[in-house]
């Protein structure tokens, strides 16, 4: 007879064998994604090709990425509803099938006629986007954008096939597939060599997310399910529970990207590459950040949904408190890092080709203050599956809402009234995500009382750690600017001496100071 207490044990064995598993997936995938900024970087540094690329790159991404990849709302409600109908081994049954292709046929139509209406008035809507750009910047960016919307219908459908596939246990697929639209852009634009006005990026973005749909395919099919479309929507519960999440998590990540066009709009105020530069710094954050969440939620919302369903509060209360605390012991030194390293870590990594100087100056200063959203960032995306796994996504959905005004209000203070630049436009997102991060904690009392006393303590104690840690690095990084090296050397050797550095010291703090999370990460380390 399997206790509590084994239960508990596996369960959280599983989540960090599959956190391991993921994170190293993702980490393969991040780096060819990594590396794709980096030709592209080269090709067409921060210029008006590549303004508008990332210009009418927003509205494909909100469908394939803010809204179909992992995380997004159609994944999240795939793994809320079908979690709860079928086991992560067992086959589908005949309804369960059914269910699956009802939401497959509503979202294809729906993103269909998304794609048609995009493709249709390019012009109008990029014209609003970049309303203070050039006329050729507008022009060029509409361009893009009807290449590109293509990518507008894949968005609903990618989501689903993630959360089936997470449904599963299969981690590696969804983590890994964005792999595919990377190599093709690398692919593409190495090919090109010359392609002054983007089209070839554009094109090669399109075909690249069509091959990452198509080779989820396959998998899906092997675990047991079959395209059969029909649009059984009438007295159908488990669909109802489907557009209850789905519909308020959509405007929620809508109401998202809202904030993302203000930045746009006030972007093109600002000097030629303001835009591209906020890309970068955003691409660059992701990088890391992504890997973390990605790493340690995806395993973790399928257990806190059937947590839910069986009504263990105590259960969730536990595991969120650990996902969390160990998203925050590993976030902090990432700050630390990006402070005292950004400058070398982009400069190393882009500074050749058109990506100059002055473009490593831009995207390091955006980089650092968006640093300051990493805390609130993985609590507000922690917090927001416990949300989604008592299929509330109206109060993200309120909440989100309410944040587009301080967006605006941030924006027009730290850029028009403060002159900050580039740097008003990520700090305002960093003060933004805070503002989520803590009205979320604050409203989820309505569905379960949480923890925070001793999530709160360590974090403390992480704090700690991290300041001290912070003021050995910036004296070390001081030291280190006297040594003579070729740049490229110098720049290497910096960046792997101070991280190393800094990440013994911060780890020994914390040790000491009896913080339960390093403790925990060390055990599963030597496991």
């Amino acid at each position: 007879m399997e206790t509590e207490e084994t239960k508990s044990s596996n369960i959280e064995g599983g989540v960090f064998r599959a956190a391991w598993l993921i994170a190293v997936v993702t980490i393969a995938s991040k780096l060819i994604g990594f590396v794709r900024d980096m030709v592209v970087a080269n090709f067409y540094g921060a210029t008006l090709v590549s303004d508008a690329y990332f210009y009418a790159l927003q509205i494909p991404s909100l469908a394939i990425i803010i809204l179909g990849g992992v995380g997004g709302p159609f994944h999240s409600a795939a793994v809320a509803v079908f979690s709860k109908l079928v086991g992560a081994e067992d086959k589908p049954e005949e309804h369960v099938n059914r269910l699956f292709n009802t939401f497959l046929t509503v979202s294809f139509v729906f993103f269909a006629l998304c794609a048609i209406f995009g493709y249709i008035f390019a012009d109008k809507i990029m014209g609003i986007i970049i309303s203070a750009g050039t006329p050729e910047l507008v022009h060029l960016a509409s361009l893009h954008f009807k290449i590109m919307s293509p990518i507008i219908l894949i968005g609903g459908i990618i989501g689903i096939y993630y959360g089936l596939l997470i449904v599963h246990k299969q981690f590696v697929l969804p983590n890994l597939s964005p792999m595919i639209l990377s190599l093709v852009v690398i692919i593409a634009i190495s090919l090109a060599h010359n392609d002054n006005s983007g089209i070839v990026l554009a094109g090669a973005t399109t075909i690249g997310a069509v091959c990452q749909i198509l080779i989820q395919f396959p998998k899906i099919k092997q675990i047991g399910y079959r395209i059969k479309p029909n649009i059984d929507i009438k007295n159908n519960p488990q669909f109802n529970n489907i557009c209850e999440l789905l519909f308020p998590a959509i405007l929620s990540s809508t109401i998202g990207q809202i904030g993302i066009y203000i930045d746009m709009f006030f972007a093109s105020n600002l000097i030629l590459g303001a835009w591209t530069a906020v890309v970068f710094a955003n691409r660059i954050f992701q990088f890391p950040v992504g890997i973390l969440v990605t790493a340690f939620l995806v395993p973790l919302f399928p257990i806190f949904s059937r947590l839910a369903g069986e009504g263990d509060e105590n259960s969730i209360r536990t595991y969120f408190n650990k996902g969390v605390g160990v998203l925050l012991f590993v976030a902090i030194p990432m700050i630390i890092f990006i402070l005292l390293l950004a400058q070398d870590g982009i400069s190393l990594v882009f500074e050749r080709g058109a990506f100059d100087s002055n473009a490593v100056l831009m995207v390091s200063e955006a980089l650092c203050f968006l640093s300051f959203s990493i805390l609130p960032y993985v609590f507000r995306d922690s917090i927001t599956r416990v949300y989604y796994a008592y299929n509330d996504s109206k109060t993200p959905f309120v909440i989100a809402t309410s944040a587009i005004v301080l967006k605006a209000f941030l924006n027009w203070l730290l850029i028009l009234k403060l002159n900050m630049g580039i740097a008003g436009i990520t700090l305002s997102t960093s003060f933004v995500t805070l503002f989520n991060a803590t009205m979320l904690g604050l409203f989820i009392h309505k569905r379960i009382k949480l923890d925070y006393k001793s999530l709160f303590i360590n974090f403390g104690k992480m704090f700690v750690a991290a300041v001290i840690t912070l003021i050995f690095g910036l004296i070390l990084c001081k030291e280190f600017n006297n040594i003579i090296l070729p740049r490229y050397v110098f720049e290497l050797v910096k960046i792997v001496v101070v991280m190393l550095s800094c990440s013994i010291i911060y780890i020994m703090l914390n040790v000491l100071l009896k913080m339960d999370y390093a403790k925990e990460v060390l055990l599963r380390l030597k496991k």
